[in-house]
């Protein structure tokens, strides 16, 4: 486990009309970003990404899969930006980020990341890998939207292939919410699952009390994977001590070619 220290502060972030002071709303977005390619690496469309994204309006957006630095890339790869991608998305709209470096490898790594309309108080980054080469983990952010007397928290997660991997990584989870997170306080935990097979909704509600947006208003996980042509449920958006409108799972279009996982929205009342 370890603690980034890496949040640009800004003590009058905007206020977006979503999420204004006393309103008790929060637009949020999950997306893997696939490291700013198409599916199969063909082409690089991170600008579109971003411009997608920001169309959205979330204050609270989710990143998987989102490069810190790839020194390869930076000197191949047209338009690579100079800024980290977590940064490069964050732009002027959310001043506040933080990333949590999960994989790294020689010439670079990437994690997962939060952007925020709001301030992020503290983040902590928890290594949830298991045995073998895949790397993953956990980014718990704490957020203090002006005009509310307690704190929002936020986990980011993406979770291993192998569903050993997966039980082992919802317990860990579960673990962390009972540790790092007040019984009272408002909680999104949200991003790449990878459970095509639906089996963290019992693990979460069971052991952390989190419930899954999706199947609370549906009955059934939204599916998101793959974007083009979705049939496996793999992200989720999961709170407790809040209630959610609107899930919506984002169109094909544009959004089948920025990601091979179709991106979520939710509106959470605090």
């Amino acid at each position: 486990m370890s603690s980034l220290p890496h949040i640009p502060t800004d003590p009058t972030p905007p206020q977006p009309a979503t999420a204004a002071a006393g309103s008790r709303r929060l637009k949020v977005m999950t997306v893997n970003t696939h490291k700013g390619f198409t599916a199969l690496n063909r082409r690089f469309i991170l600008p579109e990404l971003r411009e997608a994204v920001r169309t959205v309006g979330a204050d609270v957006v989710f990143l998987q899969e989102v490069l810190g630095t790839h020194e390869r890339h930076a000197r191949r790869v047209d338009n690579w930006p100079e800024a980290p991608h977590y940064e490069f998305l964050a732009d002027t709209m959310w001043p506040q980020f933080a990333y949590g470096r999960n994989a790294v490898y020689p010439r670079g790594h990437h994690g997962n990341a939060l952007l925020c309309k709001f301030p992020i108080v503290h983040h902590r980054n928890h290594d949830v890998s298991v045995a073998g080469p895949e790397k993953r983990g956990l980014l718990h952010c704490v957020i203090r939207p002006p005009g509310l007397a307690f704190d929002i928290h936020a986990i980011c997660a993406h979770l291993g292939l192998a569903e050993s991997h997966r039980q082992q990584q919802l317990e860990l989870l579960c673990h962390i919410v009972r540790d790092e997170v007040p019984a009272d306080a408002p909680l999104i935990v949200a991003g790449d699952f990878n459970d095509w097979r639906s089996r963290a909704d019992r693990v979460l509600e069971d052991g952390a009390g989190l419930k899954e947006v999706f199947r609370t208003a549906t009955g059934k996980p939204a599916r998101t994977f793959p974007a083009r042509f979705p049939l496996l449920p793999l992200d989720r958006i999961y709170v407790r001590n809040a209630s959610v409108s609107s899930p919506v799972v984002l169109p094909r279009t544009p959004w089948s070619h920025l990601s091979d996982h179709a991106p979520l929205v939710a509106e959470i009342h605090l």
